[in-house]
């Protein structure tokens, strides 16, 4: 069971907290009603980690998708789910697997819905692929679901990649090219200082560029502790303030709007918005439900903020086409085709096609900058390596002139 706190208005319309234990937040929304409450908001409590801990119960994405496919074939064979779940439980390779679903077969042993039983697992189980799941059972074609979960999953975990392996190189070549600085600065430069010095004297008049790399190199050696403290406070600050709801927020927000990066992002978080409404819309879960779960699922603030003013919209009676247009966050052609889709009652179609043509966008995006990115850090670390040489060459240069 889950612990939630909650804020919730009574009949007398006064504003109370509490918390309460439940399998799910549906559940915990129940159990808040039957109080005579009304819920303004449900938190899930994080648990707290021991000082000592080295994270929980980790569960590789292709190895759920394994599982999903693998018990969508035995239930779409009729092999009744509790023996379903024995057999996938013993063939786990993993602990962290084989744990988690022996607790999941022993809760729906005890007579819990699949989708509660999965929701008690948040860390390897998300909210899609709990929402699917229950539209699934609520609906009677939970092996169809599963299927659709797995294609879902083996997409997704694509397009992780493809992005984590475009962002790995340029990021090894900064590391590479902050290394080189420091290096230099507190093992090359005060050695060439000291045989410039040697060969000119105290009183050599040394070039203003030289001057200056000799003066940052002595300060860093001087004050190192200072240089590395300054780093140090500024990776974990920012850190800090990224995990804030304010700095994550702020973080997205600005890294849509970053000149190179900034697409990439766009495109991926869209293909991720289409390819997961279309898996829930198909699934039959309601639209509002299906905005929450999505705007959660992108893992970007900005498009969760949009889908959320989008849900206000259909509120008020608007269709959801005409409320991502007004907000101009996602490009002209999505609210175009997805207009199509309520028209032609194809959304699910229409939104699979929108995810295909953007993971190909992402393909090609990441190709063009991954060739335009290399000559560029080969640049800038040629310009360090020039700019150490010719603060050194050019006063060699003028004390060869002053022997002569």
């Amino acid at each position: 069971m889950a612990s939630y706190t909650f804020t919730a208005q009574t009949k007398d319309n006064n504003t109370i907290n509490g918390h309460v234990e439940a399998a799910s937040k549906e559940a915990a929304t129940q159990a808040i009603i039957k109080q005579g409450h009304r819920p303004i908001s449900i938190t899930e409590e994080k648990t707290q980690k021991s000082l000592f801990s080295f994270g929980g119960k980790k569960v590789k994405t292709t190895e759920l998708v394994v599982f999903t496919r693998q018990l969508s074939t035995m239930i779409s064979a009729g092999v009744p789910l509790l023996r379903a779940l024995n057999t996938l439980t013993d063939q786990a390779e993993s602990k962290a697997m084989k744990s988690t679903l022996a607790d999941v077969t022993k809760d729906v042993q005890s007579g819990m819905a699949l989708g509660d039983a999965f929701a008690k697992h948040p860390t390897v189980f998300s909210d899609v692929f709990i929402n699917m799941v229950r539209a699934g059972e609520a609906g009677g074609i939970l092996d169809d679901i599963l299927k659709r979960l797995a294609v879902q999953q083996e997409k997704n975990d694509s397009m992780r990649k493809k992005v984590k392996s475009a962002m790995t190189y340029p990021m090894v070549l900064v590391v590479i090219m902050v290394g080189a600085f420091f290096g230099m600065m507190y093992f090359v430069i005060p050695n060439i200082g000291k045989i410039l010095y040697d060969l000119g004297g105290p009183d050599a008049k040394l070039p203003f560029l030289t001057q200056v790399m000799l003066g940052l190199s002595s300060w860093m050696l001087q004050y190192w502790y200072v240089v590395f403290g300054i780093v140090f406070g500024i990776i974990f600050a920012l850190r800090k303030f990224i995990k804030t709801p304010k700095g994550k927020r702020l973080l997205h927000y600005s890294l849509i709007k970053a000149p190179i990066i900034g697409p990439i992002i766009k495109k991926v978080a869209v293909a991720r918005f289409a390819r997961t409404f279309s898996s829930l819309a198909g699934a039959g879960v309601s639209v509002l439900e299906t905005l929450r779960v999505t705007g959660n699922a992108i893992g970007n603030e900005a498009f969760k903020d949009e889908l959320g003013r989008g849900a206000e919209a259909i509120k008020s009676g608007q269709q959801l086409s005409v409320a991502l247009a007004k907000g101009g966050l996602f490009p002209g052609i999505v609210p175009q085709m997805l207009a199509v889709g309520e028209e032609t009652g194809q959304t699910a179609e229409i939104l699979i096609k929108i995810a295909d043509f953007y993971e190909e966008e992402v393909d090609a995006t990441i190709s063009s900058i991954s060739s335009i990115i290399e000559p560029v850090m080969i640049v800038l670390m040629g310009g360090l390596v020039g700019l150490v040489a010719v603060s050194v060459m050019e006063p060699i240069a003028s004390l060869s002139q002053s022997i002569k």
